[in-house]
């Protein structure tokens, strides 16, 4: 029996094998291969990396430090998990069963994206971004485009106003989706707003650098926001009987304990500032208070 199985290999899952292979604990991740890590371009925010760093090179980094002090990684998916007697779980993948004493959960969250071509191409290439707080310093003074609905696009375009005044907000024909006080205040600080829906992206050389509204006008940018929100990744989560938030988020203590015993969520599914260094603290503490609660029942 394992002491932990890990669900999700990105910078979370990663980071608490490593604690907990160190804590010479038997345990294993299984990997569905989606963190949105590995669309990170290059990382200017991560502590430790001035000249930046990939999202595909740290996770290959964070798997062969995982792997050099014996924790096993596997592709796969975990399809449901049900707890066995009192001190363990049996999760199921594929059509392999797989048994641990605890259970740590850092499936993520899925960004809702807009229709838009080579998206992925796009988001590598720092096309398409959708964290500011990750990367706001590389577009100050560029002209910069948001795509979002409510409120979601309203604070978006604020946060952003920090690092540049060349701003416009799409709201894809949401109009009455944000207040009057948010629009006169938007657009009284240079922001211009458009409510009509898009109906073709400009590209140049594979890149996106404008789009057209169904009148025909064209907009151009040198970056574009998707503020659309997210999906976290809790399905798992709530088939096992643990509480989620009203969006969906993992309920988790100052331990990243769920309210299920023996239960751990760490990340972005148990978080809403989608932060590598967020998901890394998490992944610590939690590794910790596995390692010494199962040290406790020794």
């Amino acid at each position: 029996m394992l002491d932990c199985l890990v669900v999700g290999g990105g910078p979370a899952g990663l980071t608490a094998a490593i604690y907990l292979a160190r804590f010479r604990r038997r345990v294993r991740i299984v990997d569905a291969g989606s963190s949105r890590a590995s669309l990170i371009p290059l990382s200017h925010n991560y502590p430790g990396f001035p000249e930046g760093i990939g999202g595909r090179d740290l996770l290959l980094r964070l798997r062969e430090q995982a792997r050099r002090y014996g924790a096993v990684l596997t592709a796969g998916h975990v399809d449901r998990v049900e707890r066995i007697g009192e001190t363990g779980f049996l999760a199921y993948s594929g059509t392999e069963s797989i048994e641990a004493r605890t259970v740590l959960l850092a499936t993520g969250v899925v960004d809702i994206e807009p229709a838009l071509p080579n998206l992925k191409y796009a988001i590598r290439n720092g096309l398409v971004r959708h964290c500011p707080i990750c990367d706001g310093f590389e577009v100050i003074g560029k002209k910069v485009a948001v795509i979002g609905r409510g409120s979601k696009g309203v604070n978006e375009a604020r946060f952003i106003q920090h690092y540049t005044s060349e701003l416009m907000l799409f709201t894809l024909g949401s109009r009455h989706d944000i207040t009057h006080d948010d629009r006169a205040a938007l657009e009284a600080s240079g922001v211009v707003v458009i409510d009509e829906p898009l109906s073709e992206v400009s590209t140049e050389l594979g890149a996106i650098v404008g789009v057209t509204t169904r009148s025909g006008k064209t907009y151009r940018f040198d970056t574009l926001y998707s503020a659309l929100g997210c999906d976290a990744r809790s399905e798992l989560a709530r088939a096992m009987g643990a509480a989620c938030d009203a969006v969906g988020q993992i309920v988790v203590d100052d331990k990243l304990r769920t309210s299920v015993p023996d239960v751990y969520a760490v990340g972005d599914v148990a978080n809403d500032l989608n932060q590598i260094a967020v998901a890394a603290g998490h992944a610590a503490i939690a590794a910790t208070c596995i390692h010494n609660t199962l040290r406790s029942r020794a």
